[in-house]
């Protein structure tokens, strides 16, 4: 670990100085997350009116949300990386510029070929957001803290989802669909202002305290040299592939209730448009909930004298044990009742994604932790995949029923993987 004294040598000296940066720097995080999802929403939430207007069935659907996820899944191995050499700032402004551009885009789409071909373009720059902010948190915070940053930022998708549920299904019902990404994705520009104007790393950061690097430098890898960790390196660790595995069977269930809820909602429940907007962002809120609670958990069992070992596996069993209501959201009666346990099912997720999106730190130098961050994204991808498109054949044949019992019981299994492979979670001797 850096020890204070060489914290002194490196933090940058300014005469204005802010306290507690990092959590201002997290928040900027946040806000490229909560319009992130914004963009990536909007196509779910007019999914009614998208669908009946240009005459697209299920699969259909789902083979445009299978474009964005192919691009998704291989840029979140290709921007790990591409963050690992260029660094968070660069990195970021450039996946900014792909997915706002791409999100803009959408409103001249003219058929399923046009749509496929913006969502996929969208997918490659969004990915980048994830290892993006996983190595920004690495840098940013102290072991104690990494869980709950993670659900700082994470709870960007959440209120993406509050905000735009309503902001969306208003901008269609005043002005139409085309013009509804027009104004969704310009957001993104007016972000990269901001992140241009205030962002640098902690080592770079002249508003940075003395105090506040030497919080941060304490937890890091003793080794400062900067490495060459190749994917095949990687995939030489078993903590690495039990990251990849956990989350290529647990993630399909959030892209499940993330890309099908509205439809869901219309086709099953029977919702109208303007009662998806009133209702469906509140599991939503739920996740919002379940993402600051779950980095907090662990966050708080440390400094009470838990290992990070021991609170972060206590706060992912929680969470997949929580992901199983989605059984009985299939078999429920009521719409509300079977919405309540769809609720149950995103605050497990985000509880149990922020800390498994926190171990890439835990486990690896911050030379390799958007990498590791990427190849999980990657596994999450090609799950998600798989499942949309399980998901578009299975419901134009059959129902919903089954894909979401089987979304209960996928989590366990991927946690059982996860904590077995993984091991202790501590530092690995890099070779």
């Amino acid at each position: 670990m850096l020890d204070a004294q060489r914290a002194k040598e490196v933090a940058p000296a300014a005469v204005f100085k802010v306290r507690g940066l990092r959590w201002w720097i997290i928040g900027l995080v946040f806000l490229a997350t909560l319009i992130n999802f914004i963009d990536r929403l909007t196509i779910s939430v007019l999914a009614p009116v998208i669908t009946k207007q240009l005459g697209l069935s299920n699969l259909q659907f789902a083979s445009i949300t299978t474009w964005f996820l192919v691009a998704y899944a291989a840029s979140q191995a290709l921007s790990g990386k591409l963050y690992d050499r260029l660094g968070t700032r660069r990195g970021f402004t450039l996946s900014i510029l792909v997915w706002s551009s791409a999100a803009i885009a959408h409103a001249f789409a003219r058929g399923l070929a046009s749509l496929s071909c913006f969502r996929f373009v969208l997918g490659l720059g969004e990915a980048g957001n994830w290892p993006g902010a996983a190595k920004i948190v690495s840098e940013w915070f102290p072991v104690r803290q990494r869980a709950f940053a993670m659900g700082i930022f994470n709870s960007g998708v959440c209120v993406g989802f509050i905000v735009a549920t309503p902001l969306i299904v208003w901008l269609q019902s005043q002005f139409g669909w085309r013009t509804t990404f027009l104004v969704t994705g310009t957001l993104g520009f007016g972000w990269l202002g901001l992140w241009l104007l205030f962002y640098e790393t902690p080592e770079r950061h002249s508003a940075i305290t003395q105090e506040e690097y030497s919080l941060i430098a304490q937890d890091r890898f003793s080794s400062t040299a900067v490495q060459k960790m190749g994917w095949l390196k990687l995939l030489r660790y078993r903590q690495v592939w039990a990251i990849v595995l956990s989350r290529f069977l647990t993630d399909p269930v959030w892209w499940l209730y993330l890309t099908w809820l509205p439809l869901y909602l219309s086709r099953v429940r029977g919702f109208s448009l303007a009662q998806i907007g009133f209702f469906a962002w509140m599991p939503y809120v739920a996740a919002d909930a379940g993402s600051l609670a779950g980095g907090w958990a662990s966050g708080r069992l440390i400094r009470h004298g838990w290992t990070a070992n021991r609170a972060r596996k206590t706060v992912i069993i929680v969470g997949a044990v929580l992901m199983s209501a989605g059984i009985p959201a299939a078999l429920a009666n009521n719409a509300m009742v079977a919405l309540a346990f769809i609720g149950v099912v995103t605050f497990g997720f985000q509880s149990w994604i922020n800390n498994v999106q926190t171990m890439p730190s835990d486990f690896f130098p911050s030379y390799a932790v958007a990498s590791v961050a990427g190849l999980g994204g990657l596994g999450a991808g090609i799950g998600a995949i798989l499942y949309t498109l399980t998901t578009g054949w299975v419901t134009d044949h059959f129902s919903y029923t089954p894909i979401l019992i089987v979304a209960g019981l996928l989590p366990v299994l991927g946690t059982v993987i996860l904590l077995v492979l993984a091991g202790p979670i501590r530092p690995v001797t890099i070779e």
